[in-house]
């Protein structure tokens, strides 16, 4: 037998669980006897003994330890526990799969969910930083005592958060620690190594100024706080305007650097949102470009 997740999609939410995938017409011949099928469905409910499975379906008892002994064999149940009862041993047998199917060699299509919706767009923006399943990189926020040049503080560090819980909707948490203050990444030299989202604006965080003249999308250098220049020169000034933006790192083309900041910390936060609560809108026209920024624009609706 080969154990395997089924993932399936019911009422707009995503759901898995372990199913077996039979291998032989004969495995399946067992599962489809009608008293196997009863027992395996009954074990599911709870652990029982072959006592106990012979008098809730109203069969011999022998019966009840030839169907067992058959579904031993393809793993449909298992032991769970022996127990000695008048002198004698007693065994506790469980359902081991909550599903069990067959399978061609074709057919498979990759996707990610986020919140239970298929989410392709951010699958694509975010494939370089997952491996195996795992994320791979550094999220890089500004340290919150002044530092950098402007000797400013950053009060965005808290946006990572949202953005963590969003990531860990599809993909794993690696050993390493994933999440650095911008003083340390520098220090490290990580920025030069590793793939990185930094987040926060460049006034705040020395690593997103570090990459902020490479952006496509990029904060005025001759006072990163009074807004953002796109081509053509236009400009967006307002503190609730966000920048989404990834590219190559310059210093070395293995790696990857997003940048999610905004001209004020509310502009940060607006791009956070945009990303974890609408990135497949926001990410639509996106296409694997090695070079892409986004302005986002934030809007408090309900005054929370």
């Amino acid at each position: 037998m080969n154990k395997k997740s089924l993932v399936y999609s019911l009422d707009e939410n995503t759901f898995t669980k372990e199913i077996s995938i039979l291998q032989k017409p004969s495995e399946m011949r067992i599962l489809s006897n009608p008293i196997a099928w009863k027992i395996v469905n009954l074990l599911a409910g709870r652990p029982m003994y072959p006592a106990q499975i012979a008098k809730e379906l109203k069969i011999y008892e022998q019966s009840a330890y030839y169907y067992i002994r058959k579904l031993l064999t393809i793993r449909a149940i298992s032991q769970v526990e022996t127990s000695f009862v008048r002198g004698g041993t007693a065994k506790l047998y469980k359902t081991e799969f909550a599903a069990f199917g067959i399978e061609m060699n074709w057919g498979e299509r990759k996707f990610e969910t986020v919140n239970g919706k298929i989410n392709r767009n951010v699958q694509t923006f975010f494939e370089d930083f997952i491996d195996d399943g795992l994320f791979n990189g550094t999220i890089v926020v500004g340290a919150p005592d002044p530092h950098g040049p402007y000797r400013s503080s950053a009060r965005d560090g808290h946006y990572a958060a949202q953005l963590a819980f969003f990531l860990g909707s599809f993909c794993g948490l690696p050993q390493n620690f994933v999440v650095k203050l911008d003083v340390d990444a520098k220090s490290e030299k990580i920025s030069r190594i590793e793939n990185i989202i930094s987040i926060g604006g460049p006034g705040t965080n020395i690593i997103t100024s570090e990459f902020n003249r490479y952006l496509p999308i990029r904060f005025d250098e001759t006072n990163f706080w009074s807004g953002l220049i796109a081509p053509h020169g236009r400009t967006h000034t307002l503190d609730n305007h966000g920048l989404i933006a990834k590219i190559r790192n310059p210093y070395s083309e293995k790696v990857n650097i997003v940048i999610i900041a905004g001209v004020r910390s509310a502009g940060t936060k607006s791009a956070v949102i945009a990303l974890t609560n609408h990135g497949n809108e926001i990410l639509k026209k996106f296409n694997q470009e090695n070079n892409w920024a986004l302005v986002v624009q934030g809007f408090d609706m309900d005054s929370d």
